[in-house]
């Protein structure tokens, strides 16, 4: 199996993972059973929750890594070959937010989520096997060469600029996608705080990608010599 139809294939669970999800929210299949204060699902019944519903799928990071992995693996299968500031940039992006997901989920979020039904499905796909898929892949097929260091930087514009969004959003509606960005709740200097932290998480993993691709390049040429 080429590399592009392995980069084929993980596009197709992903857009799965992104689609599935987004149908069971927008026709609210499980609705949530308890609001907590300042959290998002205050939406009504129906054709006239509809619109906030779908806005608040998106709001969440967990789908917005997704898509973007799902977007990576797409060009992946196309073209392997790619290069430029803005493809690095998303590239360590798709790499960097999905690991981030993956862990926020699995350390901080998986206790309190409330998760049944078809919707077991897709938080398995968009919690664990992207998260885990997408570091392998670029692991063991690559392509090489496409972060560079400026990457672990430029990288951050995506995130940071849904980070003001979101608080722009609560603001305005008093909702909040995540706990720790929950300004009702904790006030806006822990979550700016919380928000720090992330980014420079962030940044750390993307510093290990960056020198773990160079390594992996490094090894590869020394054996073709």
């Amino acid at each position: 199996m080429t590399t592009r139809r392995v980069y084929a294939a993980a596009a197709i669970i992903t857009w799965f993972g992104v689609l599935f999800g987004l149908v069971l929210a927008t026709f609210n299949v499980y609705p949530p059973t308890e609001v907590a204060v300042g959290a998002l699902g205050n939406n009504a019944e129906g054709i006239a929750g509809l619109f906030g519903r779908v806005f608040d799928s998106f709001s969440y990071f967990t789908n917005l890594s997704n898509i973007l992995v799902a977007v990576v693996f797409t060009m992946l299968a196309i073209n392997t070959s790619r290069n430029g500031a803005m493809w690095n940039a998303i590239r360590m992006d798709s790499l960097v937010m999905i690991t981030i997901t993956g862990l926020i989920y699995v350390i901080v979020l998986a206790p309190d989520a409330q998760v049944e039904g078809l919707d077991i499905i897709v938080n398995t796909i968009k919690h664990y096997i992207v998260p885990v898929m997408t570091v392998v892949l670029w692991l063991i097929l690559g392509p090489r060469k496409q972060l560079t260091f400026i990457s672990v930087f430029t990288a951050l514009i995506i995130p940071i600029a849904w980070a003001g969004l979101t608080l722009i959003r609560g603001a305005v509606i008093s909702g909040y996608p995540y706990g720790f960005l929950n300004v009702v709740e904790h006030g806006l200097p822990t979550v700016l705080t919380n928000i720090v932290g992330v980014a420079v998480l962030g940044i750390v993993l993307g510093v290990v990608f960056w020198a773990v691709d160079r390594l992996i390049t490094h090894l590869t040429a020394s054996r073709s010599v």
